[in-house]
């Protein structure tokens, strides 16, 4: 059986399992079982990824910028990247604010106990956006003071931080190498980095589809799928404006450069499944870039620079479900928001899709500051808190995806898209 035939097979029975077992959560056996096995399993996993993913943004970043600016291809690959990244962000919040007016999935939601009963999880939230910087400083701050600190940091929300030292440091090294002096050691030396990490991700994935199993089956256990049902209007809505982000704005942009997106998919769809199930960009990236140069045959020079950067700063699915979350809760308190104040959360969802943190629940603190200035109860996200973790592994292979999508038509060559 191939290696995305046991993740699929991983992924159904630990939904299966999980629900089947949400009745017993109560239960102490039952809560020491998964604080004991399967939340262990799945974090050893995460952490046996998160750990080489700084330095692996570091010498892919390093090594793309090298050599596209020892081609003199920087400047278009960049131009391109923002522009496409700015397109499908725009075309993704669009999809997410229309279906919302339209639908209003928050109109018939009464708020019960149930639903509010996160306090604690509301007040960390809280806490999280309040520390959040304003925007002039945290565009000082991309540029960090210390790239140590930035580095040991990344993966708590200063990863642009450290991809601004990377990209800087690549172009010097390409420079210095223009200028004549040699830096060829120091090339091959993060190259053999780069590699090391991949071997790495190599032995990780020996763990993969019992990671899989109890990374899902912990999410279903705890939630089960009565607070979906509670929701399930709300569920869909996303789940809709994601499908359309996937299967219409992505297969456009594809077929505008002559590739069929179902091979496409279908040569991604391993990559799709780790996204689903870690719920991280930043976990996943090992596995997109793998794709992008084995699977896609894309350059690795652009590939790892635009897979590299996606990461944190292409984050269509989140952007879109930012913007349907802020309008709902505007239907779920009854606040008319007017056609300025739309405005207002289309931009900032696109803003805050660019550096969101490709971690679990990365852009739940943007969606709390995107509340308090539309005039929106922060505390209403703890509606949406029982169904975040599901709907977080949906938009993350949005990300994921896009990321792909991007690469792809950054790329000078056609991708690959021999079915397999």
């Amino acid at each position: 059986m191939k290696r995305h035939h046991w993740l699929i097979l991983s992924l159904i029975l630990g939904a299966m399992a999980g629900v089947l077992c949400h009745p017993f959560a109560d239960s102490s056996v039952a809560q020491l079982i998964i604080k004991n096995i399967f939340e262990p399993t799945g974090q050893i996993f995460l952490r046996l990824i998160f750990m080489i993913v700084v330095p692996m943004v570091f010498c892919g970043l390093c090594l793309g910028v090298y050599q596209l600016s020892e081609h003199h291809g920087l400047g278009q690959v960049v131009s391109r990247t923002l522009l496409y990244t700015v397109l499908a962000s725009s075309a993704s919040v669009f999809i997410g604010v229309s279906l919302t007016n339209l639908l209003k999935p928050g109109a018939g939601v009464t708020l019960s106990n149930e639903l509010m009963s996160a306090n604690e999880k509301v007040e960390k939230i809280a806490s999280n956006a309040d520390s959040a910087k304003p925007f002039a400083q945290a565009l000082v701050e991309i540029i960090p003071s210390n790239p140590l600190s930035s580095a040991v940091k990344a993966l708590d929300g200063e990863m642009l931080a450290l991809m601004f030292f990377a990209l800087m440091f690549g172009i010097a090294l390409a420079r210095i190498e223009h200028d004549g002096e040699k830096s060829l050691s120091l090339i091959k030396v993060l190259e053999q980095i780069y590699a090391t990490c991949m071997k790495i991700v190599d032995y990780a994935m020996i763990l993969a589809p019992f990671a899989v199993f109890a990374l899902v089956f912990s999410s279903a256990f705890k939630f089960g799928h009565q607070i979906l049902l509670s929701l399930s209007y709300y569920v869909a809505v996303v789940l809709g404006a994601l499908f359309l982000q996937q299967f219409v704005i992505y297969s456009a942009l594809l077929k505008a450069k002559g590739i069929s997106p179902w091979q496409f998919f279908t040569q991604c769809r391993e990559v799709y499944l780790y996204a689903f199930a870690t719920a991280s960009s930043n976990a996943t990236l090992p596995r997109s870039l793998e794709c992008a140069e084995h699977k896609l045959k894309l350059s690795p020079e652009s590939s790892r620079f635009v897979l590299t950067i996606g990461s944190t700063a292409n984050q269509n699915g989140t952007a879109l479900f930012e913007g349907i979350t802020v309008l709902f809760l505007a239907q779920v308190y009854q606040v008319d928001l007017t056609l300025g104040q739309q405005i207002q959360v289309v931009l900032m969802s696109i803003l805050a899709g660019i550096g969101t943190a490709g971690v679990p629940g990365g852009s739940l603190p943007l969606i709390m500051i995107l509340l308090k200035q539309v005039g929106i109860p922060p505390e209403g996200i703890g509606i949406i808190l029982g169904v975040d973790r599901f709907l977080d592994m949906c938009r993350t292979t949005i990300n994921v995806s896009g990321d792909l999508v991007i690469a792809a038509l950054v790329d000078q060559k056609k991708p690959n898209t021999t079915p397999l």
